[in-house]
């Protein structure tokens, strides 16, 4: 009977190392990315929409996507920052930019 507490002892230190632990620290970093969005920054919503942080009005932001298009955008939807992607994110690997048309030759 104490060794079946001792493995049902060890297998929670376990699960909090790899479930719980990890999980709050992902937690505490998307806190922190929501915290840190400013006016200015360029974000990726959780929909995908590339845009420019216009205004923030308490939970709101206001968001530019395109020239003279606001939308207003809750702060959780912020998906990440666009400075925080890589250069290699909008390169193919032929070196084709992912922004110029593709076309027929």
């Amino acid at each position: 009977m104490p060794v079946l507490l001792i493995y049902l002892a060890l297998l929670a230190v376990v699960f909090f190392f790899l479930i719980v632990r990890p999980q709050r620290r992902q937690m505490a970093a998307r806190r922190a990315l929501i915290a840190a969005v400013d006016v200015g920054d360029d974000i990726i919503t959780a929909g995908g929409i590339y845009a420019t942080v216009r205004a923030i009005d308490g939970d709101a932001l206001s968001i530019e996507v395109a020239d003279g298009v606001v939308l207003t955008l809750a702060r959780e939807a912020v998906a990440r920052r666009r400075d925080d992607e890589t250069e290699h994110d909008h390169d193919h690997e032929d070196g084709h930019d992912t922004d110029t048309p593709a076309t027929e030759e």
